[in-house]
């Protein structure tokens, strides 16, 4: 009987140092979870009958460290989930190694291109989070947006003297016809950069007069723009106009260019004209540079004109029983009963974690802790074939008897 319990020691012990030495050959793989070997003690009819390995569980509680890559597609899981992969024969597949990048389609892929799967976008540039695809990035040109808002924020200063321009018309190329001046740039349809200046004429207290030039060309609308404060110098009345433009001369071949200027929020104080804020809602065409992940994982575009476009959104996958899963080769892991069923959403949404672009997530794996183990397994070897050897000796001295 003892022979066969130090039988069962020696093979549970030899099961313990494939885990302990894949543990220790995976200490540098990126997403790795560390395994540990769970022995149960053997008995026949309350007899001792030995040891036997129940099973290898992985470590799912302990993360790995992130580390920095620079790499814009390299994504790192901080918390519970998994990326979710669409493996080449379409079966689904789960990992923490973030290493992706695009093939020539544009779709984002693990090294042996698997596909990550996320919320793609629409037409209309929202994210289609019904059902998850195949994450691509769109690698077409951004087009041209005509401008179709402009916003101002300024202060005039109140402390000027009144124009009358009765006595002295408005010319742009005077400055004794205006008090200040501003210029903002918009484009039209072709993406071409106009620039908009506007000068202001006080023409009364607390009363101001806007002329719009754009190119040269004097395009201030019929009857003028006012704007009009009060005593406490807030902006009461013009707080917004419309400019339409359709002169070929500025536009050449672009569609006629319509857009709304705001001052909301804009002063009439005694001190000295300013913008402290100038924005406007068009764009030139643009070239895809590079992409940027945040920690929602949302996937956006960056363009060679400043703008950047979502292209779509990473999902996680989280189990009731992460350590149901069976691991497979190249980092990941597929789905079993023991597992339960797959949970996707959005990062940092309910039980998920978040996701850190540029970063990638290093194994859990203790390589101090692994080498006492390593130490503890071969002492039990050793312990056990020790067991096996005094069993001979005592039977080689039983049959010397006889």
């Amino acid at each position: 009987m003892s022979y066969n319990i130090a039988l069962s020691g020696l093979q549970a012990t030899t099961q313990d140092l494939n885990t302990i030495s894949n543990n220790i050959a995976n200490a540098s793989t990126v997403g790795f979870r560390g395994g540990r070997s769970e022995f149960a003690a053997i008995y026949n009819g309350g007899h001792a009958g030995g040891v036997s390995v129940m099973s290898t569980s992985q470590n799912f509680s302990k993360g790995g460290s992130l580390t920095y890559t620079g790499r814009q597609l390299d994504m790192g899981i901080q918390g519970d989930g998994f990326f979710v992969l669409k493996g080449l024969d379409g079966g689904a597949m789960y990992a923490r190694a973030g290493m992706f990048h695009q093939d020539a389609k544009g779709y984002v892929i693990d090294p042996v291109g698997n596909r990550l799967q996320g919320y793609a976008v629409g037409a209309a540039g929202r994210l289609q989070t019904g059902n998850t695809g195949d994450l691509q990035v769109q690698t077409a040109s951004l087009a041209a947006k005509a401008t179709t808002d402009v916003g101002l924020v300024s202060n005039l200063d109140a402390r000027v003297d009144v124009i009358d321009p009765l006595v002295t018309p408005f010319d742009a190329t005077k400055m004794d016809s205006y008090h200040s001046s501003g210029t903002v740039s918009v484009y039209d349809s072709l993406g071409t950069e106009h620039a908009l200046t506007q000068y202001y004429v006080k023409t009364a207290p607390n009363d101001w007069s806007v002329h719009y030039m754009m190119d040269g060309v004097d395009v201030t609308p019929a009857g003028g723009h006012q704007l009009n404060f009060d005593s406490n110098g807030v902006l009461t009345g013009g707080q917004s106009l419309t400019l339409n433009i359709n002169d070929p001369a500025i536009l050449g071949g672009a569609s006629a260019l319509n857009f709304d200027v705001n001052y909301d929020k804009s002063t009439q104080y005694a001190a000295t004209y300013n913008n402290s804020s100038l924005s406007q809602d068009g764009y030139t065409s643009g070239d895809l540079k590079g992409v940027r992940l945040d920690e929602n994982g949302l996937l956006f575009g960056t363009y060679t004109n400043g703008q950047e476009q979502l292209q779509g959104q990473v999902v996680l996958a989280n189990f009731s029983n992460p350590n149901g899963l069976e691991p497979v080769s190249n980092n990941a892991w597929v789905a079993t009963n023991t597992a339960g069923q797959a949970i996707t959403g959005s990062p940092a949404t309910g039980t998920m974690g978040t996701i850190t672009g540029g970063y990638l997530e290093g194994s859990n794996v203790d390589t101090t802790a692994e080498m006492v183990n390593l130490m503890s397994a071969q002492r039990n070897y050793q312990s056990n074939a020790k067991v096996l050897d005094v069993n001979s000796t005592m039977q080689q001295a039983l049959l010397n008897a006889i």
